[in-house]
């Protein structure tokens, strides 16, 4: 884990740089991805130098004389000589300068439709009319955190959002357990409705464990694997659900 390794970290989000220094020994017999990897050279016959150096030397490697390790070692961290802003007066790295470049082979930004969607899949929006995000639940980061059961005890269960516009209409209610599913599969949780999701929209909070899930499932169970036009990203923001209510007897759905 993050505590018992070497690292260097750059900029994610600011401009600042980094290190981290081992705050413990690794438990058990844990071992470093670099450790990791040398003991596969090892194995595989590589004997490049490189494979000699411990975690230390590699993190002390990605910095150079203009900015020294051992300063980032006594501060914890430097800022990085960046603009907190590098493109507010344009400056793009294309041959106009602009946010887009014409020419043979640039791919220019433009509006793709949704693969789900009311407008781009009518007949399936027909049956799952309700457009599902899911974003990580507030107390868990990525899949770390759902180990800690005060974290998880503030949560307290898997929950599906829901405005009063959607819930009313399909007999849910705050604090109901309802089933979310789609033809891929179906999710069970906690349905909590609020303002914080729009008319249209359910926000289903994921991150839970599957085997945590009411059904051990979870919200991962209903996403698709397309993915964007513009850098190959996930796009499980573009979900299409239907929700009911847990006792209510819904159809199977066709593959």
């Amino acid at each position: 884990m993050q505590l018992e390794h070497w690292d260097a970290h750059t900029s994610y989000g600011h401009t600042y740089a980094l290190v981290n220094e081992p705050a413990v020994s690794p438990r058990g017999e844990a071992r470093s991805n670099c450790e990791i990897f040398r003991q596969l050279a090892t194995r595989m016959g590589f004997n490049e130098p490189c494979f000699a150096d411990s975690d230390e030397t590699l993190a002390a490697n990605a910095f150079t004389a203009a900015l020294p390790f051992e300063t980032l070692r006594r501060e914890g961290w430097v800022k990085l000589p960046l603009p907190d802003a590098p493109f507010a007066q344009g400056g793009f790295p294309t041959p106009n300068g602009k946010a887009w470049a014409i020419g043979p082979g640039v791919p220019l930004p433009d509006h793709v439709p949704n693969y789900e969607s009311v407008v781009s899949a009518p007949k399936l929006a027909q049956r799952f009319p309700l457009a599902m995000i899911s974003p990580p639940a507030r107390n868990f980061l990525n899949s770390t955190f759902v180990n800690v059961k005060s974290l998880r005890d503030i949560e307290a269960a898997p929950v599906l959002e829901m405005h009063a516009d959607d819930a009313a209409p399909r007999g849910i209610a705050d604090g109901d357990t309802v089933r979310v599913f789609n033809e891929r599969g179906d999710y069970h949780c906690v349905a909590r409705v609020n303002q914080r999701a729009r008319p249209g929209v359910v926000n289903g909070l994921g991150i839970w464990w599957r085997k945590l899930g009411l059904n051990h499932t979870n919200v991962n169970e209903l996403t698709h694997q397309q993915l964007t036009d513009l850098g190959q990203a996930p796009s499980f923001y573009d979900c299409l659900v239907e929700v009911a209510p847990l006792h209510q007897t819904v159809a199977s759905v066709p593959a």
